[in-house]
Order: structure tokens, then C-alpha cells, then sequence
């Protein structure tokens, strides 16, 4: 059975929130803020609780009250159609009030994070629209001449000491560098339900690691098998549940009897009777 596509855009959400938790009482998170009554929705839009108030983290020093943040995947890429969208998202929000000019478009900025840095995208900026590129902090890239204040964030190439979660999104991490001291940063906070969401995504993106690391100290493996053990209970649940619902959808299209069914379940994936009629219940089998 083919694996699951890893859900990496619910890890970056956390991510987010772990790199700014220094003015988390000050910011508003909204994930996948909808735009409209139709589909259209923003990664994450983040609003300053108190307008004013200047972030520490290099991640947040361009925002200011209204900032919109899209995020890719680390093989997804940011291409000019990505730009270009995230751009009308931003206008959407901006004009979508009830009175002109209630979110003024000097309070609001963009940003695009990435595992890659988008040359191609920026090429054709800067020779369509003359803009102007800086690195302003390690990763992180202002843009100029656009509508609004722009920031690109490459996760790579952030600081691994100052933004030691959201740098290491990644599928291509490396043992000492990178999983040892993600591993020190996350010891006692294994219960805290934003961090285990990240670092449950980058193990299981990185299991090679885990799987073939022979030099991998003792206290850092205990660690990673408890996360281990955890995920792979998890996707076998989730494989085990898939193939219950095949049988039962297959039994029901050759018109086997919901009685006969059930038997199958049990005796197939060693699950009680009360177990199995709430399977078929789940695909609409009489039972």
C-alpha cells in the first residue's frame, strides 16, 4: 500500500507559532483564513494584537498589523503563478471590508517561505517590475517596489540557533547538525501539542536518519523510538481502517450478505463483532 503524502503545510502552522512564541500572547494565528464564502484561503494570516509592537524573532521584524504567509512544501517550488496569488489574496483581504480603507495597505506585508530560493520567480520580477532584492537576516530576503512590504524565507538557509524548528522543516536533514541539537531543543516539551506536531513531521520525513544512524547516541535514540513507535502505530491504524473499508465496499458491490460480512471482519483483521458493524456502519452497510 502506497504511503500517505506527508501533511507538511499542519507541521509548518506549528512551526510558525513555536519560532514566534516569545510574542505569541501578542499575535493572532488564522489558518487557512478564508477569503470568501468560496474557497479561497490564505496559509496563515497573522494579526498584531498590539499594532505597534516590534517581534524579536528575524521571522517577524517586517510584519506589521495584518500579515499574510503562504507557505511551500519543501518539494513544492514558488513559482510567479504562487506570487501572483498570494499578491490578490492579499489585495482580496485588504479590500474585502465594509469600510474603505479599514485595513490601510501600509499595515499589511507578505510572506513567502520556501525550501528553495525561487531564482526563477525573482528573475522575472525584477525584470517586469524592477524590484529590488536584499538579505536582510540569514534565509530571509526583503523585496521592494510591489505593493506591499515582501519577505521570502528560505528554510534552508535560515539560522539553525535562532529559528531552530522551522529550519529544520526539511526532508534532508543531517545527523549532527541538525537532528542532535532538534532533539536537546525538544526534551520536556514531548506533551506540548505544537511541538509534537513538528517534530512527529520531521521524523517521519526524516526516518532514514533514525533507520540508519549507527552512531546515534543512546538518550537520542530512547527519544526517537518513543516518537517512532508512535507514528508507526498511527499509519498502521490508518492502513489497517483503509483495508476494512476496501473489503467492506467490495463485499457490498458483489452483493454479499451484511451477516457474512461481518465474519469476514473478524476473521480477517481479528476485530470483535461490535467493531465491525461500526466499520460497515461508516460505509452505509445495513447491519
Amino acid at each position: 500500500m502506497d504511503e500517505k503524502p506527508l501533511q507538511w503545510h499542519a507541521a509548518f502552522q506549528a512551526a510558525l507559532q513555536i519560532e514566534l512564541m516569545e510574542d505569541r500572547e501578542f499575535l493572532q494565528f488564522l489558518k487557512e483564513y478564508n477569503l470568501s464564502e468560496k474557497p479561497l484561503q490564505i496559509d496563515t494570516l497573522i494579526i498584531k494584537l498590539e499594532p505597534g509592537r516590534k517581534i524579536k524573532k528575524s521571522l517577524g521584524r517586517i510584519f506589521r498589523q495584518y500579515n499574510v504567509v503562504e507557505y511551500k512544501s519543501p518539494g513544492d517550488y514558488l513559482s510567479v503563478n504562487d506570487f501572483y496569488k498570494v499578491m490578490g489574496y492579499a489585495c482580496f483581504y485588504q479590500s474585502n471590508t465594509e469600510k474603505v480603507m479599514e485595513i490601510r495597505p501600509d499595515e499589511l506585508t507578505v510572506t513567502l517561505i520556501s525550501n528553495h530560493f525561487p531564482d526563477k520567480t525573482i528573475r522575472f520580477l525584477t525584470e517586469n517590475h524592477g524590484i529590488t532584492i536584499t538579505k536582510e537576516y540569514p534565509g530571509i530576503y526583503y523585496m521592494e517596489g510591489l505593493l506591499f512590504p515582501i519577505q521570502i524565507v528560505v528554510t534552508k538557509k535560515l539560522s539553525r540557533e535562532e529559528h531552530i524548528w522551522l529550519s529544520r522543516l526539511r526532508n534532508d536533514l543531517n545527523m549532527e547538525e541538525d537532528i542532535e541539537p532538534l532533539a536537546r531543543a525538544y526534551e520536556g516539551k514531548q506533551k506540548n501539542p505544537l511541538y509534537a506536531a513538528v517534530m512527529d513531521m520531521i521524523i517521519r520525513a526524516n526516518r532514514n536518519l533514525y533507520e540508519e544512524g549507527k552512531n546515534m547516541c543512546d538518550a537520542l535514540r530512547e527519544l526517537f523510538a518513543d516518537e517512532l513507535e508512535e507514528g508507526i502505530k498511527r499509519a498502521r491504524e490508518e492502513a489497517t481502517a483503509e483495508a476494512i473499508q476496501a473489503t467492506i465496499l467490495d463485499n457490498m458491490k458483489e452483493g454479499v450478505a451484511a451477516e457474512r460480512i461481518s465474519e469476514k471482519l473478524q476473521r480477517r483483521f481479528k476485530i470483535s463483532p461490535e467493531k465491525a458493524r461500526e466499520y460497515m456502519s461508516k460505509c452505509g452497510a445495513e447491519v
